[in-house]
């Protein structure tokens, strides 16, 4: 997590607090002429910089201009225009810290000037995205010469909760991006759920755990035919469960957790082999909701379900044409090996709506088919209540994660009819394996229970996505909070 402490001064920074080896930012607000920002620090400085570059006043809200300041310092600009969308204030954001963290400063300086609730929205932007990119996330080097950010020096507002809200939302991605972006052989099934019981005993939140022997006697087919082929038998469904004394909801949180997917016996080309120590990130995404929830003190009961296991080649492994039987008696004819997340989903959604929440969600990073339709800048999202697509939707808007919703119409599951058994697990062809793959989750959910699917094709998305700047993006974190806000009538 990001430790940098948060010194807050309400005043207005002075030109000669600015010191050489100061990187700042200076957040001025949506203005039509630079006369309306007098009294501005540095502007005459700012003004011959535009000129002497060709840069419109307008450029500044989405791309920022940093500029070298004759003592030393390192000073960007950027200009936040809430009438954009908040993905793209959130880019721009992005871009503004990283031209200052490119140095690895240790303290970074903030400025926010403009009205009283233009300079929080600025502040509380500024300071959520330097949290989350100046994280020092795994990197392996012989040498590794990063140096974390020690302190944000915040001038022009001073916060009510310390950035309650921020630090813990920053906290939830930064813990799904770290785990994400672990190597397979130090995140295995058996050291992921170290880490997760590590995790519990400090926050505090109860845990339980489903191995494969118990799961065998519960006659969790599904699950246990994915992870049968690993010579380690540390795959389990893990349960974690946190209370708040004010709640009055619970909602469940299931993530697939498969820490690496080799395809099974339907073996993955090298090309799409590689990357697949990711495949667990939707229970990191999970993880990290619970995390940011728990840190906010959001008053909601949260259980989350994380279905941990590898899809191996192995003797033991299951293959095509096998019919295994899952939890709720369901029979699945196994059509194809590489198709085992929806596997691992079904007996842990089982488990998950049994125990009766107000509604649940689900991540996984589950289809080709949904990064085929979506690319990798929005998620996809399928439910099968229409007030959650709506929520979810909304969230999307306010987090800048943003997600598109697809068809769950039940002639979609014609397509996986079986002839030996209750269904298949998906299609030869594969057209619309987004929408079979969720239709096929929905036959293991029991009690009716209200349920959103997301499908994370914006897990990782090149050269960052919106407030993060990394390839793996920790997409689904804070949209999850938002969304539980809403749905508590909190945001």
């Amino acid at each position: 997590m990001n430790q940098a402490k948060i010194i807050e001064k309400q005043s207005d920074i002075r030109l000669q607090e600015i010191r050489s080896d100061d990187h700042l930012l200076i957040i001025l607000p949506a203005v039509k002429k630079l006369a309306q920002l007098k009294g501005t620090p540095l502007l005459d400085i700012l003004q011959a910089r535009m000129e002497r570059r060709g840069v419109k006043l307008a450029d500044l809200k989405k791309t920022p201009l940093s500029s070298d300041l004759d003592q030393g310092a390192l000073v960007t600009w950027l200009m936040l225009d809430s009438q954009l969308s908040a993905f793209e204030q959130l880019t721009a954001m992005r871009k503004a810290i990283q031209a200052l963290l490119a140095e690895h400063p240790q303290s970074i300086t903030i400025a926010v000037s403009g009205s009283a609730e233009q300079r929080r929205l600025a502040a509380e932007s500024a300071v959520y995205c330097t949290l989350l990119n100046s994280a020092l996330l795994p990197v392996r080097k012989k040498k590794d010469e990063r140096k974390s950010l020690q302190k944000i020096n915040l001038y022009g507002y001073k916060s009510d909760n310390a950035y309650l809200a921020q630090r813990a939302q920053a906290d939830g991605n930064i813990l799904c991006r770290e785990l994400t972006m672990l190597p397979a052989n130090e995140l295995t099934p058996g050291l992921y759920r170290e880490r997760i019981q590590k995790l519990a005993r400090e926050e505090q939140w109860k845990c339980e755990e489903f191995d494969l022997r118990k799961l065998r006697k519960m006659g969790a087919g599904a699950f246990v035919a994915v992870a049968q082929g690993s010579e380690e038998e540390d795959a389990a469904i893990v349960h974690l469960s946190h209370r708040h004394p004010d709640a009055k909801q619970t909602v469940a949180l299931v993530g697939k957790g498969i820490c690496f997917d080799t395809g099974g016996h339907n073996l993955k080309p090298a090309r799409y082999m590689h990357g697949m120590h990711e495949d667990m990130n939707g229970s990191a995404v999970a993880l990290g909701i619970l995390l940011a929830a728990s840190r906010a003190n959001l008053p909601v009961n949260l259980d989350v379900w994380l279905a941990i296991a590898q899809n191996h080649i192995s003797p033991k492994a299951y293959k095509q044409n096998d019919v295994v039987t899952a939890l709720n008696g369901t029979t699945i004819e196994i059509i194809h090996t590489d198709a085992e997340g929806r596997m691992v989903l079904a007996d842990t959604l089982t488990l998950a709506s049994r125990r009766k929440p107000d509604f649940m969600i689900d991540f996984a990073t589950l289809t080709g088919s949904m990064a085929t339709a979506l690319g990798a800048r929005y998620s996809g999202i399928l439910s099968n209540r229409d007030n959650l697509i709506e929520l979810a939707l909304k969230s999307g808007k306010i987090t800048g994660e943003r997600v598109s919703a697809f068809p769950l119409d039940a002639d979609y599951e014609e397509e996986l009819d079986s002839r030996i058994a209750d269904i298949k697990q998906c299609t030869m062809e594969g057209d619309a394996d987004h929408i079979l793959a969720a239709r096929f989750l929905m036959r293991f959910i029991e009690n009716e229970t209200a349920w959103l699917h997301m499908d994370l094709s914006a897990s990782n998305c090149k050269g960052g996505l919106g407030a993060v700047a990394t390839d793996v993006t920790g997409f689904g974190v804070a949209w999850g909070i938002a969304l539980l806000a809403s749905y508590l009538g909190k945001l």
